[in-house]
């Protein structure tokens, strides 16, 4: 098991569980040191007095909050023990709601929660069956890194998960950033869901950091003197073209298909870059177009006059 992060309880009514806390996810980012180009020395960042230039250490930096120009009010971690927080060693359940109403860009951090001793084994499993029958989530309070937190309890597997959530008035409104008078066709519509189909996935298990992958291989060749590998091959996006929606949805749909082994529908149409003057362009060929028509109309008339004549005569010799 992972070094526990926190420990506590949860309080489920007049339940008490004793639980630890553990990180539910790991970092496999690589990480870079800075260097000086000409000797290879490491580069260190050191925390240093303004007033005096002297670099400190942890025991000699103290907390503050900064209340005006110059003006600092310093803060004890004594101070901050003793502040009534009646979530200091607990998460406390404060509702279950539907988990469909909980808006995902609120949840920041996942943990799990495992259980304390053998006497929370019981009140575990019963508030962990008690989410898996009801179909909710739990909505909870706590208090880390001298902060009160929201939280939200749910079941994954047979553990229970704590996933960290911001409070409301921490979401910025998205609403000045949608776009406003934009027009779709209903074929635009029904082609995109027709896409969002044709990709759809059981899951997401299966995806992986392709770009970690290419970097540790980029490491591991030039810690053993080899050459470095060549991109990989792929198609290169371009930028700064404006496409054919609708042609663009279809090729979409086509390509979704050819990689799943499905068959292609004919009736697609491929993707084509709008350039400029495309109207301009058109415009004059549909021109040259009714000049070409009003030229064959002409001479099909011409055509016709002469058998108009020569059936007139006819008539008139019977």
């Amino acid at each position: 098991m992972p070094r526990p992060l926190w420990t506590g309880a949860i309080s489920f009514g007049l339940v008490t569980i004793p639980i630890k806390v553990v990180s539910a996810t790991e970092n496999h980012s690589i990480s870079f040191h800075q260097y000086h180009l000409e000797d290879m020395g490491r580069i260190r960042t050191r925390k240093v007095c303004e007033l005096d230039g002297e670099v400190l250490s942890q025991e000699e930096i103290g907390k503050g909050y900064e209340i005006g120009k110059d003006r600092t009010v310093p803060v004890t971690d004594e101070e901050l023990d003793r502040m009534p927080l009646p979530t200091a060693k607990a998460i406390e359940i404060v509702a279950f709601v539907d988990a469909d109403t909980v808006d995902p860009v609120r949840i920041s951090d996942s943990y799990y929660l495992a259980v304390d001793g053998q006497v929370a084994a019981k009140p575990y499993t019963l508030l962990r069956r008690a989410l898996e029958r009801s179909d909710k989530v739990a909505v909870a309070k706590f208090a880390w890194h001298n902060r009160e937190r929201l939280g939200l309890l749910r079941v994954r597997d047979d553990a229970i998960v704590l996933h960290a959530m911001r409070w409301p008035d921490e979401i910025r409104s998205p609403e000045s950033l949608a776009p406003r008078g934009v027009e779709l066709d209903e074929d635009e519509i029904e082609r995109a869901v027709q896409l969002t189909d044709t990709m759809s996935l059981d899951g997401i298990s299966g995806f992986r950091d392709r770009y970690r992958e290419a970097l540790e291989e980029l490491i591991a060749a030039k810690s053993e003197g080899k050459e470095v590998p060549e991109p990989r091959e792929g198609e290169e996006q371009e930028s700064g073209k404006v496409m054919d929606l609708m042609a663009a949805l279809n090729a979409s749909v086509k390509a979704a298909r050819e990689t799943r082994g499905e068959a292609a529908d004919d009736e697609h149409a491929t993707v084509h870059e709008m350039k400029s003057g495309t109207r301009k362009g058109a415009a004059k060929k549909s021109a040259a177009g009714k000049k070409a028509a009003g030229r064959t109309a002409k001479a099909t008339s011409t055509a016709r006059k002469p058998a108009k004549k020569a059936a007139a005569r006819k008539r008139t010799a019977s």
